[in-house]
């Protein structure tokens, strides 16, 4: 299969594919007797890997370190997990924090009356009371975005 092909069943770019090879991410791929890359079944489940692994936010040097152990010849198991481990630990935490943003913005939509109209009329007025006092004092600088919350 060629690279074309590869890019249409991974949902990988082949650029990507062929910055994983670059990166030793995945074997080197066998060339056509004309220089075409000639991937097997064995790269396509590499590239897949790779493809899910860096969708979940693991990072090129911990792929490379995942993929040495799972080439090397001893059983690094346990070195495996634990690199797994880190890996979802990292993406529960983006996973929180993106909940908390998403929960943080449900509650202004869900109070858009009764909390944001009132506070943004709030932080408009401090605003013209600043604008009135800077152009009381000459002060020729006067501006602001009215979002300081």
């Amino acid at each position: 299969m060629n690279i074309k092909e590869t890019s249409e069943q991974t949902g990988g770019s082949s650029a990507a594919i062929r910055y994983y090879e670059k990166e030793s991410l995945i074997p080197a791929i066998d060339r056509t007797e004309v220089g075409n890359r000639d991937i097997d079944e064995r790269i396509l489940r590499r590239i897949r890997f790779v493809t899910q692994m860096r969708a979940a936010g693991m990072s090129i040097d911990n792929l490379r370190r995942y993929i040495e152990l799972f080439d090397a010849q001893e059983d690094n198991t346990k070195e495996q997990i634990a690199l797994l481990k880190t890996q979802l630990a990292t993406m529960e935490e983006k996973r929180d924090d993106l909940q908390s943003a998403i929960d943080h913005l449900n509650y202004k939509l869900n109070h858009f009356y009764d909390h944001m109209e009132t506070t943004e009329e709030e932080l408009r007025e401090l605003e013209r009371e600043h604008q009135a006092k800077q152009a009381a004092d000459g002060d020729d600088d006067v501006a602001g975005d009215g979002f300081n919350y």
